[in-house]
């Protein structure tokens, strides 16, 4: 009778094992959701080239360093966004 005890401890001790390792199943069997990744953002780019022209402009030259800096931010900014694009298609 003790024997038949035991065997069953074991059976229910070996089931809730397993039952706790397919609870647990990684992320890696999970399904992904693939997220289409855009291109870079023509806008962010230009206001933070513009920004940052703008400050730095005003920290060197005041008002009009500042207007400078800006134009020239703004440019720079774009052809960052255009760098970014064109290396965004190759791949």
């Amino acid at each position: 009778m003790v024997q038949i005890a035991k065997k069953k401890n074991i059976i229910a001790m070996f089931l809730v094992l397993l039952f706790l390792i397919f609870t647990i199943a990684p992320d890696g069997l999970a399904q992904r959701r693939r997220y289409r990744h855009r291109g870079p953002s023509k806008t962010k780019h230009i206001a933070v080239g513009t920004a940052a022209g703008a400050v730095g402009g005003a920290l060197i030259g005041g008002k009009k360093g500042a207007l400078i800096g800006a134009g020239a931010g703004a440019g720079t900014g774009y052809l960052v966004y255009r760098h970014k694009k064109r290396h965004h298609r190759r791949y």
